[in-house]
């Protein structure tokens, strides 16, 4: 699987606040980035896929969701995530 325990208590570590903070927007968006990319790659092979464009579409939107509530409550938890996680160019 690519996703196991130990990935999701890695970017737990590395993206939350501590590593049992997984309810922190900036804990799942680094989540919801991460399963984006694997989905793209597999997506890229599998291009028929249409269940899986879908659930990327969504998930998209989800970290979507996250980021603008970020922007709206900080700024600079905002930025810090962007930059951390190289969203916008």
């Amino acid at each position: 699987m690519y996703l196991d325990q130990a990935k999701k208590q890695e970017i737990f570590n590395q993206y939350g606040k501590s590593a049992t903070d997984t309810g922190s927007a900036e804990s799942q968006i680094a989540l919801f980035t991460y399963r984006i990319k694997h989905l793209t790659e597999h997506l890229k092979a599998n291009h028929k896929d249409h269940v899986t464009a879908r659930s990327l579409t969504m998930m998209v939107g989800r970290r979507r969701k996250l980021l603008k509530y970020l922007y709206v409550n900080d700024i600079n938890r905002y930025r810090a995530i962007v930059k951390a996680l190289g969203l916008r160019k």
